[in-house]
């Protein structure tokens, strides 16, 4: 591969890596610890949604962001012809 396709593909690379994390820091952090008190007030199956996020959907959006990476670097490895 070229220098400059090889560096693009890192870049695509780092720039989805870099748009996950900060979905993770969202839910991880924000959502679950400082926003945690406030969702609190708002039932959400039959319990408070910040104990929720914290608990249960933080998981899940973990679980997704990892499908996520996966699905879209199969297809940027597909599309630089890198696949292994």
């Amino acid at each position: 591969m070229k220098k400059g396709k090889l560096q693009e593909y890192w870049q695509r690379n780092i720039s989805l890596t870099l748009g996950l994390l900060a979905v993770w820091f969202v839910v991880g952090y924000v959502l679950a610890i400082v926003f945690a008190p406030q969702l609190n007030n708002i039932t959400f199956l039959g319990g408070p949604f910040g104990f929720w996020i914290a608990q249960n959907g933080a998981i899940y959006v973990f679980i997704l962001l990892i499908l996520i990476y996966c699905l879209r670097m199969n297809n940027l490895d597909k599309e630089y012809d890198v696949e292994g």
